[in-house]
């Protein structure tokens, strides 16, 4: 039984009536949910019925197309008074709602407009991505250094600048463990494996103290070497005498989603102590082991119950845009990165890779070549360069779909460099 059954309470019926209600006041958006509502309802309580289920999405489908002409004619509106990239936020919109080719094509020609400026600028400003051999050795001799093995001093550098965001009373003791501990920890640290349980347990073995964290990093080593059962009975044992450190939660719920054993994790979840249980991390927890289970809906009104009780959160925020790509609502995914991006600049904060790759992934995926799609892209070629080929082709993509051959075929040529340069 999952944690929250969000369409429980009403039949297809209900909610379709609810949408014909709004569709007929013109209220597109909130009838689409309302007919997605029922549709999610129907495949539960009647997944024979396939009249009723081509009815609904009919009814989605006439819903979309109405919103999509609506923000068309809002786009152009604000256009008119000059507010382009308002504009282009609505074009996007009407193109993610639309399946007619024929408006897909006059709105993919409207966004052409709308970015020609701004692409214009991107051209004439563009750095010199030449990768130089000078670059490239020191690239390579940084990538031999990273793997020469460590020194004792290094060794113990190394250790004390991992353990250093721990709390002060763990920290302490992780200085007290034997020799062993300090190597397993530093190995396990750099993806080691099967050293860091070689000498995690010899550590353990010359520590005669229930209250040791020794058994939790064991069991972390257990688990990225597929010993499941040997890591579940670290991780429990380590529990039984600290029932409130929340990486012991994690450790094991990692473990039980690795197996399929989700029952297991939802009762592990369900003895959280209050304040853990109610924190984000809680929450996190909670909610990926719906979406582990593929309850991609129950966890989507999970996280929904979330932000109703609590304010926004990136981490939450990220995990919903998460179960939106698993339904395949891309668009709903694509507005929350475009939240957090929005959220970072906001406060002046450096925006993760990760997100600006998924925002631009998301949109270029859904053909929206717009110049903030490029810039994206020439920014992440710079941020994350073992990807860069990869980026400056999607660029040359993007170049080719606006008609620009020249700056494609430079791209092209940029990231068939940058592809030798990986061989």
């Amino acid at each position: 039984m999952g944690i929250l059954n969000f369409f429980s309470g009403k039949d297809p019926e209900d909610y379709e009536k609810k949408g014909n209600a709004l569709f007929e006041t013109g209220a597109y958006g909130k009838a689409i949910v309302e007919y997605e509502h029922a549709l999610a309802k129907l495949e539960k309580s009647a997944p024979w019925d396939d009249d009723y289920r081509h009815s609904l999405r009919d009814k989605i489908s006439s819903s979309k197309e109405n919103l999509a002409q609506e923000h068309e004619k809002t786009a152009r509106e604000l256009m008119e008074a000059g507010h382009t990239e308002d504009a282009r936020q609505y074009i996007e919109l009407a193109l993610e709602l639309t399946g007619d080719s024929q408006q897909q094509a006059d709105l993919e020609k409207f966004l052409q407009q709308l970015d020609s400026p701004k692409i214009e600028a991107i051209q004439t400003s563009l750095p010199n991505f030449e990768v130089t051999d000078q670059e490239d050795e020191a690239q390579d001799q940084e990538d031999e250094a990273q793997h020469e093995p460590l020194d004792h001093k290094q060794e113990d550098e190394h250790f004390t600048a991992l353990i250093g965001t721990l709390p002060e009373e763990v920290q302490e003791s992780y200085r007290g463990y034997p020799p062993d501990f300090r190597i397993g920890y530093v190995a396990l640290n750099r993806g080691d494996f099967e050293q860091a349980a070689e000498h995690l347990t010899r550590a353990m073995q010359k520590i005669d103290d229930p209250q040791s964290y020794i058994p939790l990093e064991l069991s972390t080593a257990c688990l990225n070497l597929a010993r499941y059962d040997e890591a579940i009975r670290l991780a429990e044992s380590f529990l039984k005498h600290h029932p409130g450190v929340l990486p012991a939660y994690q450790l094991l719920c990692e473990i039980f989603w690795e197996t399929k054993d989700f029952d297991r994790a939802e009762t592990l979840l369900a003895s959280l102590p209050e304040e853990l249980a109610e924190s984000v991390a809680g929450y996190l927890l909670r909610g990926e082991t719906l979406y582990q289970a593929a309850k991609y809906s129950e966890a989507k009104a999970f996280y929904r119950d979330f932000f109703k009780k609590y304010e926004w959160h990136e981490a939450v925020a990220r995990a919903q845009a998460k179960n939106h790509e698993a339904l395949g609502e891309m668009a709903n995914a694509r507005y929350i990165y475009r939240d957090i991006m929005d959220q970072c600049s906001g406060c002046h904060a450096r925006i993760d890779p990760y997100i600006k790759q998924k925002f631009a992934d998301l949109s270029f995926g859904s053909g929206l070549n717009t110049s903030e799609v490029l810039e994206l892209y020439l920014s992440l070629a710079q941020e994350v360069p073992q990807n860069a080929a990869e980026y400056y082709q999607k660029i040359c993509r993007i170049y080719s779909s606006q008609g620009n051959e020249a700056e494609a075929r430079r791209f092209q040529l940029i990231s068939e460099k940058y592809e030798k340069k990986e061989k």
